[in-house]
């Protein structure tokens, strides 16, 4: 495997260190497994630019990625007399992670791989659904669950608060629910003081790490407002006190597409406090015959614990510290401001079905679950397809279709497909 670099030599006017008529010599000796290695990766991810004659950013992690790893440390030079190069090297900061940083994300996709495949012994199928929760809770992100009765939302979100041994709230919203039926209340109580007694503030269901809003759109917009304060602030506030939120704090919020009557359904600005829309479907006909053979024995499996409270807030601060070339951040920023008919960038069926599109918080969001999802993949940066894989969740109820777009039955997920397939890199 060689680097056919001829093609740049010439446009250039210059011969590269260790490159002679397009072939590695000398330092580059192509039989050393590293410069082998180096040489693949090269060409997979077209290393010379030969319109900017610059190594992009992403180049520059994946040598980086390289010279972490052990077995290929010894043959670093020969990695570095061709990528540090005056001419294809600008001096731009190194984004790759921390060697602390490669090793913490090997030991999260192991224990990834742990969970999953805990979770399979009480949850069948499902498999995007659990990756987009855990994506999403690695973000620090909210994500409101659609899905009509039946398909093991609330087991699932209850098995996952067992396996991180974070502790579980469940509120099923009712239309006579309070907000301090869910913040907490304050109650008179006697104190140490014979014949004295003074309010004592009661913890709600609120005060968990976990918390599944059963139903969310079934409680007036009061109770669903406190509910969005505590998740948009991580705190509480109850009369005359404030209260924070201990970490790790998520609200994994339900909702049934089927029955609306009687229902408070979640204005646009109140939705776009949740990162993942995620629906949830049917089984495959294997799975539902394998639900069939599992769930009606005696018992159900008894799951352990994989990772700690402590654990996960670790690995939060980890998944923020991945690096993100300029090209996905860029990446991102076209995704979102091609679906706002009102914008320049947006194409003309753009402007015929979509009424509003989303704003800036679904940059932050495409960024913070493409980051998210390149550790749980073992990833040491984040890619393409990281960012392909949470448009849909991220974008798909923060864009607003229009009556014609409804009259043609196009929905907000074929628009967002149909970006990603126009804006491929």
């Amino acid at each position: 495997t060689r680097l056919d670099v001829g093609t740049h030599q010439r446009s250039w006017g210059c011969a590269l260190p260790g490159v002679v008529d397009g072939r590695a010599s000398g330092a580059l000796e192509p039989a050393t497994e590293c410069a082998n290695y180096w040489i693949r990766i090269s060409k997979l991810y077209c290393l010379l630019d030969a319109e900017s004659g610059r190594i992009s950013e992403r180049r520059r992690q994946l040598r980086a990625f390289l010279l972490l790893k052990p077995a290929f440390r010894e043959d670093a030079h020969h990695i570095v007399a061709l990528a540090e190069h005056p001419l294809l090297m600008p001096p731009l900061p190194d984004p790759s992670p921390a060697p602390d940083d490669v090793q913490a994300i090997d030991a999260l996709a192991s224990s990834i791989s742990q969970l999953t495949s805990e979770l399979s012994k009480v949850i069948v199928g499902q498999q995007i659904v659990i990756e987009q929760l855990l994506t999403c809770i690695l973000a620090k992100g909210h994500a409101l669950l659609m899905g009509v009765p039946g398909l093991a939302k609330t087991l699932l979100v209850q098995s996952l608060a067992d396996l991180m041994d974070l502790r579980f709230s469940r509120i099923q919203f009712t239309p006579d629910l309070m907000p301090s039926d869910i913040t907490g209340t304050e109650i008179l109580q006697e104190t140490e003081v014979a014949g004295r007694r003074a309010f004592e503030f009661v913890k709600g269901p609120l005060f968990a790490n976990l918390v599944l809003a059963d139903e969310i759109n079934r409680t007036p917009p009061k109770t669903q407002a406190a509910l969005l304060q505590a998740m948009q602030e991580r705190k509480v506030t109850a009369g005359k006190h404030q209260f924070s939120l201990e970490a790790p704090f998520f609200v994994l919020a339900t909702q049934n597409p089927i029955e609306q009557e009687g229902t408070y359904p979640l204005p646009e600005a109140q939705l776009d406090r949740f990162m993942f829309l995620i629906n949830v479907g049917y089984p495959s006909a294997s799975e539902e015959l394998q639900i069939a053979k599992t769930t009606t024995g005696t018992s159900m499996p008894k799951l352990g614990t994989i990772l700690s409270a402590e654990q996960l807030v670790q690995f939060q601060e980890l998944a923020r510290r991945v690096p993100v070339p300029e090209h996905i951040y860029e990446r991102a920023v076209q995704l979102t401001r091609r679906c706002r008919p009102s914008g320049e960038e947006s194409p003309e069926w753009i402007r015929k079905w979509v009424e509003w599109g989303p704003g800036p918080r679904a940059v932050q969001y495409l960024i913070l679950g493409a980051k998210a999802r390149a550790i749980i993949k073992g990833s040491y940066m984040v890619r393409n397809e990281d960012l392909d894989a949470v448009a849909e969740p991220v974008l798909s109820h923060r864009i607003l279709v229009n009556f014609q777009a409804e009259s043609e039955a196009v929905s907000s997920t074929q628009i967002i497909r149909r970006l990603l397939a126009e804006t491929k890199p």
